[in-house]
């Protein structure tokens, strides 16, 4: 928020919902006047945790894909060994579906909810993915410890911020995304409800 302060963006507050993305920031600000821009800030202490948010778009549907395909040889495998698991819901035999949901196959279990897994992050679209498509904010910046990441796993348009003992280094501009003036306004007003819910809570 400091940093952020330092840049202009003098209204801010820390946990804003986002508008559109349907996420949670862990620090959102906007300056002031008409005009006045807007930024989102995600900060990442651990890599299990940035890599979570990190995945590709792209490189999720061409894993389902590759998964998918998996399934239906290993489908193919087990009805020639099992054909008792024939539904025999159809005339002729070689039309008939096949119930494999009792079948004591830990792999081909294991295989179904990993599909389950990446069908989730391709329909829902991974955080830095979704944010940057939507125009969440005009900038939009990840804030990471110096050794968790890679140059090539920093996603698409995002700036990057590495923490240098209590300063925070820009190491990557952030693209400019110019979100639209309903956005700003959106964000404005949910970091404004997010910091009278603090002062309310402190009172309390």
């Amino acid at each position: 928020m400091a940093w952020a302060r330092e840049q202009g963006w003098v209204i801010a507050a820390p946990e804003v919902r986002v508008p559109r993305s349907g996420y949670r920031a862990d620090v959102a600000a906007i300056g002031r006047g008409e005009s006045a821009r807007c930024a989102v800030f995600e900060c990442k202490q651990a890599r299990a945790d940035f890599l979570k948010d990190a995945h590709d778009d792209q490189a999720a549907r061409t894993e389902l894909t590759a998964l998918v395909k998996r399934r239906a040889r290993l489908e193919k495998l087990l009805g020639e060994h099992r054909p008792d698991l024939r539904r025999g819901d159809t005339l002729f035999a070689e039309f008939d579906a096949w119930d494999f949901g009792d079948l004591p196959h830990k792999g081909y279990h294991d295989l179904l909810s990993k599909i389950a897994t990446v069908q989730t992050r391709v329909l829902k679209g991974t955080k830095f993915a979704k944010m940057l498509r939507y125009r969440c904010a005009d900038f939009l910046y990840l804030v990471v410890e110096d050794d968790i990441y890679a140059q090539a796993e920093i996603p698409a348009g995002w700036g990057l911020l590495v923490r240098c003992g209590d300063a925070l280094e820009l190491r990557r501009k952030p693209a400019r995304l110019d979100a639209d003036q309903a956005q700003r306004r959106a964000l404005l007003e949910s970091i404004a409800l997010k910091a009278t819910k603090a002062l309310a809570a402190a009172a309390t």
